[in-house]
Formats: structure tokens, sequence, C-alpha cells
């Protein structure tokens, strides 16, 4: 399966479940995901790829537990540690990282605001950043022996 399609089956499943959870998580539960949303931002504007994408896995699967369905999260989990992502260090040396990391806040305002369409047009949105950049070549070539970034944050 090539790295697009686990993008693909991601979308599939999170954008209804982000609607899901905003129409009835509550905005009590949502802002406790505040934190992590903020560190995002805040590791990218530092540059901190690693650290950016160790926030970013806890809000994706902390926000999708809310939705209370352990095997929901743990098979988005399980597609972020399969999909390798070549170009987040040229995200972050354009400053587009910042902008991607952004979207983390403004998915969380439009989820406290009771806004499930919004929220799930803002998740497509964020998703299909991944896809754009191996579509845009930034994926390396499957021989490539260089370590690659998982989704999770490891090598």
């Amino acid at each position: 399966m090539c790295r697009d399609e686990f993008t693909e089956l991601r979308a599939l499943i999170e954008v209804p479940t982000v609607g899901r959870v905003a129409a009835t998580a509550g905005a009590e539960r949502l802002e406790a995901l505040r934190p992590p949303a903020e560190r995002i931002v805040t590791a990218a504007r530092q540059g901190d790829v690693l650290g950016y994408l160790e926030a970013d896995h806890r809000f994706h699967l902390e926000l999708l537990g809310l939705a209370g369905n352990d095997r929901l999260v743990e098979v988005v989990a399980d597609l972020r540690k399969r999909s390798r992502l070549y170009g987040l260090g040229s995200l972050n040396e354009t400053g587009r990282l910042v902008a991607s990391a952004r979207e983390h806040v403004e998915l969380l305002d439009l989820m406290v605001a009771g806004n499930a369409r919004a929220a799930e047009d803002c998740v497509r949105r964020h998703l299909s950043h991944i896809r754009t950049l191996w579509a845009n070549g930034h994926q390396a070539p499957e021989d490539d022996q260089r370590p690659a970034l998982h989704l999770d944050g490891h090598r």
C-alpha cells in the first residue's frame, strides 16, 4: 500500500469522527486539548520538527479518543506509524509548518464552537497537506536508505 493510501484511510476515519466529536464532546473536554494544540504551534515556530510530530501525534489521538472508540484510535495510530513523511523539513524551512500547526488551533476553535461541518472541512484540509507533499515529489524513493520521520515522531 502506498503512503498516500494510508492518508486517504485516515481521512475516511478522522473527518467524520471529528464532526461527531465536535457535535457531542462539549467545550470543556475539547479545551483539554488546547495545551497540545499550542505545543504544536510552539514547536513549529521553534523549528522543532520532532517536537511538532510528538505533539501532533498526541493531539490527533487524544482528539479521536473523545469519540469513545479505542479500536478507532488504534487503527489511526497504526496508520500514522505506517506513514513516513518526507518533506517536513522543507515545510519547516519555508515557514509552512507554522501554518499547518495553526490548523490544530483552528480545528479546536471550530469544535469548541460546535461547528462540526467546518471542523470536518478543517481536518480534511489539514490531512490534504500530507497528500500534497507526496504528490509534489517530496516522497523519498522506496530504495532510499535515509531514515524517515514517521508521523508518530519516530524514525
